[in-house]
């Protein structure tokens, strides 16, 4: 059984190990750029708490394997936090210093001396773990707000499928090693966080097709939305090509026009009505004219 603990206790050692050593990458960053940009510092601060007082619990209980890993996890926070009071700017670097003071040196020497101090040996475990597995607890819950927004955007994208899959590991890992070593503050935290974990990796499972389909989606839209932006652009070049194509052949008709127009013989001032009622006036003005005139010559 207690060889069965320590190889249990090796894989947490390093599957914990692993998310220490996750924010690397991002702390990298921040020092090629020389900004903490928008991360924030709460979580390093808070971690850098958590794995201190489980070092402290390992030291008094004692557990080398709770000590190795935590001790090793407080020395990356502690690196982390440095390197955010050094990049971060000056507002951001004020609060952080004040909020370092107060839980990183404030509260956990109140906690290490008053344990050491005011707590008889037998109670002094249970007052470490109690607060050891508080911390750990609102560590696990800290991705509730991710999963949140998980359900109301029906979208992955917010959490990491690596990150959820350790700190599913790392609770289901440590959860069973508390149960061969019979330590219930080390088994009540990791089985809460085994059971996040559990349920973020079920909503990844549940919405990572659906986050797949809403990226093909908008791909099928904007490939449609350039599609139509092409062919309208298409339609107004052939458009203007035809422009110029009808001007050629407006311009070929008016100049036929003028052609033939001067061909043509003038339109006749008087419309044909008004010419024929004048002719017929005239002939009966003529008839009468000549009848009377033969009277004039025809009377005795």
């Amino acid at each position: 059984m207690a060889s069965l603990s320590f190889f249990v206790g090796i894989t947490g050692n390093i599957i914990s190990l692993l998310l220490f050593v996750s924010p690397v990458k991002t702390f990298w960053g921040v020092v090629k750029k020389k900004s903490t940009e928008n991360y924030k510092g709460v979580p390093y601060t808070t971690t850098l708490l958590s794995t201190s007082l489980w070092t402290f619990y390992g030291l008094i209980k004692p557990d080398i394997l709770v000590v190795s890993v935590n001790g090793v996890g407080a020395i990356f926070q502690f690196i982390y936090v440095t390197l955010f009071l050094i990049y971060a700017p000056k507002d951001t670097k004020v609060t952080m210093a004040k909020l370092v003071a107060i839980l990183n040196v404030g509260f956990l020497g109140v906690v290490i001396a008053v344990a050491l101090l005011a707590i008889h040996e037998n109670l002094r475990i249970t007052f470490v773990g109690i607060l050891c597995a508080a911390l750990t607890i609102g560590m696990y819950a800290a991705p509730l707000s991710a999963m949140r927004r998980v359900i109301k955007t029906k979208s992955v994208e917010y959490m990491p499928f690596l990150l959820s899959f350790f700190l599913f590991l790392n609770g289901g890992v440590w959860s069973t090693y508390s149960v061969l070593v019979k330590d219930f503050y080390i088994g009540v935290p990791n089985a809460v966080g085994f059971v996040l974990g559990s349920a973020q990796l079920i909503l990844y499972l549940m919405y990572k097709n659906k986050n797949k389909s809403a990226s093909a989606k908008t791909m099928i839209e904007e490939d449609g939305s350039v599609q139509m932006v092409k062919g309208s652009v298409d339609i107004l070049v052939h458009r203007n090509k035809d422009g110029e194509d009808d001007g050629g052949v407006e311009e070929g008709s008016l100049k036929n026009r003028s052609i033939s127009k001067g061909k043509s013989l003038p339109k006749p001032s008087v419309n044909g009505e008004y010419s024929l009622q004048k002719i017929t006036k005239t002939l009966s003005f003529s008839a009468n004219e000549a009848g009377i005139e033969n009277g004039k010559l025809d009377s005795p």
